[in-house]
């Protein structure tokens, strides 16, 4: 029978639909691969970005050869780093200036890297950079929240297949983090200010069925209203609640869970198409109750007509035969499923 289950901390509510009977199979993604001659983020190519905002070097001059991460300014921005925020209202119309920041961090000068085949060392430079950029783009202080995000293949949005993150910086704190927020903080009124995300981590490693992988510092897990197929979520095992603050040990810990965690749906799924972002606490918010985390969506179905209509979703795999498969503990079969 179908079950509706509803996110922990926003009003967003999962159709999960006939998945037992109807495990997994051979998700085959179809790879369109920028070609090395025409990529901008390519060692040797770096006339063809705008001038390097960061870059982590062996050697070389800036903007040559001899880096292994380097983050420019997009050329293409979303936002941009230029004018004072201002907010114009005419009765319903209400808008804002586009003042922010939109950076692009390549995480290897080889063109046909993958984070999944990154050594150790190299996934923390990243992870490194994320947080340096952070802090840079925070301290302006017409910034409300900073959002890191990565796109991987053309159906997650990857305009270039080359290995790359992005970093968004915008004067206005998100619906989604402000969703989160209340559903945190309702909680923590409910539960003598225990945060929502601690308990989850609690009942989680309690139970284990959702649970992919854990070290010392992070779990890794599929949550119990998994909006799409093996949605997974990397999240700190003690409290934090601004990814800002994440030390250089965690960040190893880190480092290696998200390698780990990529490099089985890689494995399992064919390297599909997904998204990954990082949610964390808004930029000079009081302190409260908010847990960062990373949560990791591929792309193996399709948003149609109920999703867009509603706002529910419908995940045909459950997530604790989701959590089964990327531990290897069930076999595939059957065919690739559909949301529609």
């Amino acid at each position: 029978m179908p079950e509706i289950r509803k996110d922990y901390a926003t009003p967003t509510w999962v159709v999960f639909s006939a998945a037992r009977s109807q495990r997994p199979g051979a998700f085959r993604n179809p790879k369109d691969a920028t070609p090395k001659e025409t990529c901008p983020f390519c060692e040797g190519h770096e006339a063809m970005t705008p001038p390097e905002v960061l870059a982590y070097r062996d050697g070389g001059k800036p903007n040559g050869p001899g880096w292994s991460i380097r983050c420019v300014p997009n050329k293409f921005p979303a936002l941009e780093r230029v004018g004072d925020v201002r907010e114009h209202r005419d009765g319903p119309f209400v808008s804002v200036d586009g003042v922010g920041a939109h950076e692009i961090i390549v995480e290897s000068p080889e063109h046909g890297e993958h984070l999944a085949t990154l050594d150790d060392r190299r996934v923390e430079q990243v992870l490194q950079a994320y947080r340096e950029r952070y802090h840079d783009l925070a301290a302006d202080r017409r910034v409300r929240y900073v959002q890191i995000f990565k796109n991987h293949g053309e159906r997650a949005g990857a305009s270039f297949s080359h290995p790359h993150s992005q970093i968004i910086a915008i004067p206005i704190v998100p619906l989604r983090i402000l969703e989160e927020f209340e559903g945190v903080r309702a909680h923590a009124v409910d539960r003598d200010g225990e945060c929502l995300f601690c308990e989850i981590l609690r009942r989680e490693l309690s139970v284990g069925r959702r649970v992919v992988a854990e070290n010392g510092a992070f779990v890794a897990l599929e949550p119990f209203a998994a909006r799409f197929p093996f949605e997974t979520w990397i999240l700190p095992k003690v409290h934090a609640r601004a990814f800002e603050t994440l030390s250089d040990p965690d960040r190893g810990a880190l480092a290696r869970i998200l390698k780990d965690i990529l490099g089985r749906m890689a494995r399992m799924l064919d390297d599909p198409s997904f998204n990954y972002y990082i949610h964390t606490a808004p930029v000079r918010e009081p302190e409260g109750t908010y847990h960062w985390h990373l949560e990791i969506t591929p792309y193996l179905t399709e948003i149609a007509g109920f999703e867009r209509g509603t706002g529910f979703y419908i995940n045909p795999v459950v997530p604790e035969d989701a959590a089964a498969i990327l531990k290897g503990e069930i076999r595939w079969s059957a065919a690739r499923p559909s949301a529609t």
